[in-house]
C-alpha cells in the first residue's frame, strides 16, 4: 500500500494558503497545514479522522487519490512520530519513503504558527 498521494497532498499544504484556509474550514479547527508532523496539531488529526470522506474528496478534486485507510495510516504515523513511539527508521518504512528521504519538516513558519494558534485559542483573534 502506497501513502505517496496522502504525503503529497498534507505537503501541498506547506505553502498553499488557500489549501489551507479550506482544510482549516473543513476541519474546524487549526491552521489548515498539515505538511509533516511538526506542523500537523493533535486537533487536526482527530479532525482529519473523523472528516476523512470529505478530505478525501477535496483532495480528489486536486488530483490526489487515496483511501481512507491511507490517509488514517499516515496520520497515525504522523500521531506515533510525534510522540516518539516511532523511530525514523520505522516512520520511514511505514509511510513508505526511503529511509533517506525525509517527510517535508516545514518548521520554518512555527513561531507564526505558534503565535496564529494561541492567538486563536485564548484570545479569539485571527492573526492571518
Amino acid at each position: 500500500m502506497t501513502n505517496h498521494n496522502v504525503l503529497q497532498f498534507m505537503q501541498k499544504t506547506a505553502n498553499n494558503t488557500t489549501l489551507q484556509k479550506q482544510l482549516e474550514q473543513l476541519l474546524g479547527c487549526g491552521d489548515g497545514d498539515i505538511s509533516s508532523s511538526v506542523n500537523l496539531d493533535p486537533e487536526e488529526s482527530l479532525a482529519l479522522s473523523q472528516r476523512a470522506p470529505n478530505v478525501i474528496e477535496l483532495a480528489a478534486s486536486m488530483g490526489y487519490n487515496f483511501s481512507k485507510d491511507e490517509l488514517l495510516t499516515v496520520i497515525d504515523a504522523f500521531h506515533q512520530h510525534q510522540n516518539g513511539t516511532l523511530s525514523e527508521e520505522s516512520f520511514a518504512k511505514l509511510l513508505g519513503i526511503d529511509s533517506g528521504e525525509s517527510v517535508r519538516p516545514a518548521v520554518r513558519n512555527n513561531f507564526k504558527r505558534l503565535a496564529s494558534y494561541l492567538s486563536k485559542t485564548y484570545l479569539g483573534v485571527n492573526l492571518s
